[in-house]
C-alpha cells in the first residue's frame, strides 16, 4: 500500500477553500481519505474502519475494511448504529442511523506524520444501546488543541450489537453477544496500523470512555484480544467489577426469545429482516449487554484481577457526585427504601441499610440515588481502583466530579463531566454548561490538562495544577472536581464498603 505523507494541499474549490480551509489527504488501510482543516485542526470524519456488518455479517465479528477507489472525502459523520431515534435525539446530535455503522473520526493538528503525538481513542456510551460519535459534545477540537490526536470509534449497540443465540454461538465457536466490544477492538487495530499517518504515536494510545463506554474500557483493560493495542486507560462512570449480569446459556435464552418475537425461525431468517425491524422489539436502553467470552473479555473480571490477569497499565477512573439523580427521579418513602434495598439486594441488605440515612422522605429519596450511584458506578470503580492497586504494578488516579451548575445544584448528574473534558462548553453539547462562565471554563481547562497529561506521560500532574496522588490500597485518595480542587480521601467509603460486603457474598455463592 502507498503511503502518502501527512502535508497540506490547497483545495481547487474556491468554496472549499474560502469555507472549508486547506484539505488533507492520507493514505490509510482501504484508500485515501480527505480530511478538512479549521483553526490549526484538521478533521477526519467517517473513516471506514471494517466491512459493513448487514447481510450475512450481520451479528458476526467485524471483517476487514472494503477497499474503495479514489479519494474518499472525510467531510462528514458517517449514521450512527441502529438504536432508538427517541432516546439517540437526546444526544444532540443527527438523527441519522444505519446498520452499516462502523466509521471512526480522527482530530489531529499534527503538521508531519512524523510528529508522534499521544493518542486518546474514545468509546461513547448509552446503556450498550444507544450513542453516537456524531454527538456535538465529543467533538474532538479542542483536545486535538491541546496536543494529542483524538480518535472516536463507532461500535453496533443494542441487538445488532450485543444479541446472543446459540446458532451464532456455534457459528462463532466461541459464544455470542460480544459484537459491539469486538467493533472497539477492530478500531483499535485500525489505530495502531494507520494512526501514525496522522502524526499519532500508535506505542502511546489511551483509550476513554464514560458510561457504557467506560465499562467498555473496563472490558478492554482485561481483554487478551486487545492486549498491546493501547497503553493507559481512562474511564468515567464505568467499572465492570460486578458479577457478570447473565452467562452466556441465560442470553442465547433471551436471544431466542428476541427471535421468536420478531416472527424468525432460525438466525437465517433474522438475517433478512430489515435492520429497522429488527429495531423494533428493543425494549430501550440497557436491554442489551455485552457477553463475556473469555477471549473478548473475561466473564467474571474481579476474579481476573485477583489472579492478576489483565493488561496492566496506568489507568484514571472515577465518577460523579450524584450518578443516580438521573435515573432515580421519584420521591421514596422510608419504608419503600428499606422494602427496595431487602428485595434488591438481600445478601446485603443489613450493611446497606445501616450506611444509607433513611429515616425520612428526604433523607430515603436522597439514598435513593446515592444508592444507583455506588452499585451501578462508585463500587466498581472504586473495587476496579483497588485490585489493579494490589495486583499491578502500574500506577492507579481516581476523581471525584462534583462540579454543580444551576442545572445541577444537587451535584454533578452522571455524563456532567463530558463537555468539560472535551471543553465544549454551552451549545446543543454543554449539558448546561457556559461558555462564558469563568467558573466553568476554569474546570474544563484543568480536566482537559490533566486528560492530556495522563495520555501523554501516564501521570496527569504537570506544572501549575494541583498534586494529584497515585490512589494505593493503605493511602485512597481521589482528585475532587468541585469549588476548590485538590486530593481528599476518597469519597463515600462508608456506603462503598457496605456494597463491597454485599458482592463479597455474592462471589461466595450467599
Amino acid at each position: 500500500m502507498m503511503i502518502v505523507p501527512l502535508v497540506l494541499v490547497s483545495c481547487d474549490s474556491p468554496k472549499s477553500a474560502t469555507e472549508q480551509g486547506p484539505i488533507l489527504q492520507v493514505e490509510v488501510t482501504g484508500g485515501a481519505v480527505e480530511g478538512v482543516a479549521q483553526d490549526d485542526i484538521v478533521s477526519f470524519k467517517g473513516i471506514p474502519f471494517a466491512a459493513p456488518p448487514v447481510g450475512e455479517l450481520r451479528w458476526k465479528a467485524p471483517l476487514p475494511v472494503v477497499a474503495w477507489d479514489g479519494v474518499k472525502s472525510a467531510s462528514a459523520f458517517a449514521p450512527g448504529p441502529m438504536q432508538d431515534a427517541a432516546f439517540s435525539a437526546s444526544l444532540g446530535g443527527p438523527l441519522e442511523v444505519s446498520e452499516d455503522c462502523l466509521y471512526l473520526n480522527v482530530w489531529t493538528g499534527a503538521k508531519n506524520a512524523s510528529e508522534r503525538r499521544p493518542v486518546m481513542v474514545w468509546i461513547y456510551g448509552g446503556g450498550f444501546g444507544i450513542g453516537m460519535t456524531s454527538s456535538p459534545t465529543y467533538d474532538g477540537t479542542n483536545l486535538a488543541k491541546k496536543g494529542v490526536v483524538l480518535v472516536s470509534v463507532a461500535y453496533r449497540v443494542g441487538p445488532m450489537g450485543f444479541l446472543a443465540h446459540p446458532e451464532l454461538s456455534a457459528e462463532s465457536g466461541n459464544g455470542s453477544g460480544a459484537y459491539g466490544i469486538q467493533d472497539q477492538i477492530a478500531g483499535l487495530r485500525w489505530v495502531k496500523e494507520n494512526i501514525a499517518r496522522f502524526g499519532g504515536n500508535p506505542d502511546n494510545v489511551t483509550i476513554f470512555g464514560e458510561s457504557a463506554g467506560g465499562y467498555s474500557v473496563s472490558m478492554l483493560a482485561a481483554s487478551p484480544s486487545a492486549r498491546g493495542l493501547f497503553h493507559r486507560a481512562i474511564s468515567e462512570s464505568g467499572g465492570n467489577m460486578a458479577p457478570p449480569r447473565m452467562t452466556l446459556k441465560a442470553a442465547e435464552e433471551m436471544g431466542k426469545t428476541y427471535l421468536e418475537r420478531l416472527g424468525a425461525k432460525n438466525i437465517q431468517e433474522a438475517r433478512a429482516l430489515s435492520a429497522e425491524t429488527i429495531q423494533s422489539e428493543t425494549r430501550g436502553m440497557g436491554s442489551f449487554w455485552p457477553v463475556p467470552d473469555n477471549v473478548t473479555f473475561p466473564g467474571k473480571q474481579y476474579e481476573a484481577y485477583e489472579a492478576g490477569q489483565f493488561n496492566d497499565m496506568p489507568i484514571l477512573i472515577g465518577t460523579n457526585s450524584d450518578e443516580g439523580g438521573l435515573f432515580v427521579m421519584q420521591k421514596t418513602t422510608s419504608a419503600g427504601f428499606a422494602d427496595m434495598v431487602r428485595k434488591q439486594y438481600p445478601a446485603g441488605a443489613d450493611a446497606i441499610l445501616k450506611a444509607y440515612p433513611h429515616s425520612t422522605e428526604a433523607e430515603a429519596t436522597r439514598s435513593a440515588k446515592d444508592l444507583f450511584r455506588e452499585s451501578s458506578f462508585a463500587w466498581p470503580t472504586w473495587a476496579w481502583a483497588k485490585l489493579h492497586s494490589q495486583n499491578g504494578k502500574e500506577k492507579v488516579f481516581t476523581y471525584y466530579f462534583d462540579h454543580r451548575t444551576p442545572t445541577s445544584p444537587d451535584g454533578a448528574n452522571h455524563a456532567a463531566e463530558l463537555p468539560f473534558v472535551f471543553g465544549n462548553l454551552g451549545g446543543v453539547g454543554g449539558m448546561g454548561t457556559s461558555a462564558d462562565n469563568p467558573d466553568d471554563k476554569a474546570m474544563s481547562e484543568l480536566m482537559m490538562s490533566y486528560w492530556v497529561n495522563f495520555a501523554g506521560t501516564g501521570d496527569p500532574n504537570g506544572p501549575g495544577l494541583p498534586e494529584w496522588p497515585v490512589f494505593t490500597e493503605a493511602d485512597q485518595k481521589a482528585m475532587f472536581f468541585d469549588k476548590e480542587p485538590g486530593a481528599r480521601e476518597y469519597p463515600n467509603l462508608n456506603q462503598i464498603k457496605a456494597f463491597d460486603e454485599y458482592f463479597s457474598r455474592l462471589r461466595a455463592g450467599n
